[in-house]
């Protein structure tokens, strides 16, 4: 060691450091590796214990666990202290440690070494106090992967903590200086622990291909008719299309085959707040919901909700009419006429209008309401005499209608025989508004001039809309009641016949004339007259493709057979009219022939209509509906299931079986 001998005096450590600048950078070294041998002795207790409380925090339970070091509770003694290695041990165990060191950092050369604090040093000009901070956060990362690797790299660890305790003493005090070119490593081992406090990152990895997307061709639209809740048990999954209803005591018997349900459909159910809007206390206590806008937001009747019931804004509107000839016995099953086999969904609002119907019209609502089950409520029912109107309406529907009005009109000289005439209703569905009206004209082959007197009579005198307000205004009349609603449907039994005798009409009949129906339809009545424009102005027919309806021995598929021979003709019929063009779209037409107690075979016809959204100014009927009506109407269901149940049960008991 050479000695400074400046001023005559010899240079002493002062408190066992030297002075700085006292010596040069060779005599700092050495001093520096005598020093440490020094205090290897005097740091070997309270390092164990360091250590140990250092390891403990920084591994993970898991790793404790798997016995990669022993975790000590605070509480616990501390573990005893080891005996000081040999310096020759020491120095033989430090040149293997540096030698692994160096095997290492050939196979994780491309690895990271991440800085624990986001910081690291990368070139050496860097202050002192920044290189010791970075040198202990390069050892600190470096322990943790050599932990990774097994205990038999601790000691190397050890080695590095040892020396890391000299800096973090030295920059603990204000007065000591020290700097990271004095520790005593080995020049691979230094630069290994420099260079690791740069930060490396690994190159990304692709992901990889995105699963492919499914193509489905289902209907993207919500309909209303499908949707079926997840909540309930007594449902399951049939395939990848749908739903169908299991069989229970209670809910057995199902609307249709199969409830189909499409994407959207079980994306509402899925979601978690289904259809419904949440509601903000601010809005309950301050909006008034008397007034608003089509487009404003959280309008009861307004874009939003209708949205969410009828993203392609089309509601399925089914409607049926039927001269049932006054007779009192109904038909046994009316599932032929309201459901359809061969129709996909079951509609939204079902229209029955009904000529010459049964004297017990109570009657007649029950055997309806029982036949479309729990899923409809009764929204209004209206009568003229032997003219019946029955609306039924989807449950989930009935809170976006208004206040359901209802007018007749007497077509007969007499006004007290009420067996001519008309019956309509009008009511308001979000933002549009509607008509319906059945009625029956005069008969008689040759009274085409009374029927069209019937048509003007209706139009000028039936009083609707009263209370509601008139959607469109300006394209309103006073002398037509078609014109004040967006949506018109006349159906009935408008008496219009074949202008052709029995003997021709026959004889068409007999060939084969599939659904083309032009031979007959060219002596129609009603359609000569609508092409003239004397009567239903506006309005339009679906194509014909079906057989005449009228007339036919009761119980038969046979034309008047009486002494009259009247002419099979096209009397009923379901007519459309819209205030927009395209709004009404036709999904079917036809006729019920299971349906044979008349001597008319009932004709009902299928729509999907285009609904706008409206505004809160609207009078809502407030979800009424016949409450009475509906709890008949699903005991009979139950009890004609039950007594289905036990006419099979009894017929399985009743095989008899012979013993040989």
């Amino acid at each position: 060691m050479r000695m400074n001998l400046q001023n005559g005096s010899s240079s002493q450590p002062l408190n066992g450091v030297y002075p700085s600048g006292t010596l040069n950078a060779e005599d700092q070294v050495e001093f520096g590796r005598k020093e440490n041998s020094k205090q290897e002795d005097a740091d070997a207790e309270g390092y164990m214990s360091d250590r140990y409380l250092n390891e403990t925090l920084r591994f993970p339970p898991d790793e404790t666990d798997r016995g990669v070091m022993t975790k000590e509770r605070p509480h616990l003694p501390r573990p005893p202290l080891l005996p000081k290695p040999s310096e020759q041990s020491s120095l033989g165990t430090r040149a293997s440690n540096e030698e692994k060191l160096r095997r290492r950092k050939l196979r994780t050369s491309q690895d990271s070494l991440t800085d624990p604090t986001g910081t690291g040093s990368s070139t050496d000009s860097l202050q002192d106090e920044k290189s010791g901070h970075s040198l202990l956060n390069s050892i600190f990362a470096l322990q943790d992967r050599q932990a990774s690797l097994g205990n038999d790299q601790n000691s190397s660890t050890e080695l590095l903590l040892r020396k890391s305790r000299n800096i973090s003493s030295s920059h603990s005090d204000p007065g000591k200086r020290s700097s990271c070119h004095t520790l005593p490593l080995k020049g691979d081992t230094q630069h290994q622990i420099i260079m690791s406090s740069k930060t490396k990152l690994s190159p990304l990895q692709h992901p990889g291909s995105l699963p492919p997307v499914g193509v489905n061709m289902a209907s993207t639209s919500l309909r209303t008719a499908n949707r079926i809740d997840q909540d309930c048990v007594d449902y399951a999954v049939i395939g990848k299309r749908g739903y169908e209803r299991q069989h229970s005591s209670l809910s057995e018997y199902r609307l249709l085959d199969s409830m189909v349900s499409d994407n959207t459909s079980l994306s509402s159910m899925k979601s978690t707040l289904s259809v419904l809007n949440p509601i903000r206390p601010k809005d309950v206590r301050n909006r008034s919901f008397l007034e608003g806008s089509v487009l404003g937001h959280g309008a009861l009747l307004g874009a939003e909700e209708l949205d969410r019931y009828f993203p392609d804004r089309r509601v399925g509107i089914y409607i049926a009419t039927w001269n049932m000839q006054g007779k009192k016995e109904l038909p046994a099953n009316l599932d032929d006429l309201l459901l359809p086999a061969d129709s996909e969904f079951a509609q939204d609002i079902y229209f029955i209008g009904v000529q010459e119907g049964c004297s017990d019209r109570r009657e007649w609502e029950i055997r309806l309401q029982e036949t479309l089950g729990p899923y409809y409520v009764m929204l209004y029912a209206a009568a003229h005499g032997v003219l019946y109107l029955t609306v039924f309406i989807r449950r989930d529907l009935i809170w976006f209608c208004s206040e359901v009005e209802h007018a007749t009109v007497t077509t007969r000289i007499i006004s007290q025989i009420k067996t001519k005439g008309a019956l309509g209703i009008g009511f308001t569905f979000f933002g549009t508004s509607f008509l319906f009206i059945t009625s029956h004209f005069t008969s008689g082959d040759s009274k085409v001039y009374e029927r069209i007197l019937d048509y003007n009579k209706i139009i000028e005198a039936l009083a609707l809309p009263r209370d509601l307000p008139d959607t469109n205004p300006y394209r309103s009349s006073s002398s037509d009641v078609t014109t004040r609603f967006d949506e018109v449907f006349w159906f009935g039994d408008f008496n219009f016949r074949l202008n052709e005798d029995r003997t021709g009409v026959e004889s068409i009949l007999k060939q084969d004339l599939g659904s083309d129906m032009s031979r007959l339809l060219q002596y129609d009545q009603l359609s000569k007259e609508m092409k003239d424009g004397s009567i239903f102005k506006g309005f339009e027919e679906a194509p014909i493709q079906f057989l005449p309806t009228y007339k036919f021995d009761i119980g038969c598929d046979t034309y008047d057979s009486t002494a009259k021979q009247r002419t099979p003709s096209y009397t009923d019929r379901v007519l459309y009219r819209s205030r927009q063009k395209d709004d009404i779209k036709v999904m079917k037409y036809a006729c019920c022939p299971t349906i044979k107690t008349s001597d008319h075979r009932p004709v009902y016809a299928v729509f999907q209509v285009k609904v706008r959204p409206g505004r809160d100014n609207i009078p809502l009927g407030a979800g009424q509906f016949d409450r009475n009506l509906y709890l008949e109407g699903i005991r009979r269901r139950i009890t004609r299931e039950l007594q289905r149940k036990e006419a099979l049960k009894n017929q399985k008991n009743s095989v008899v079986c012979s013993v040989s």
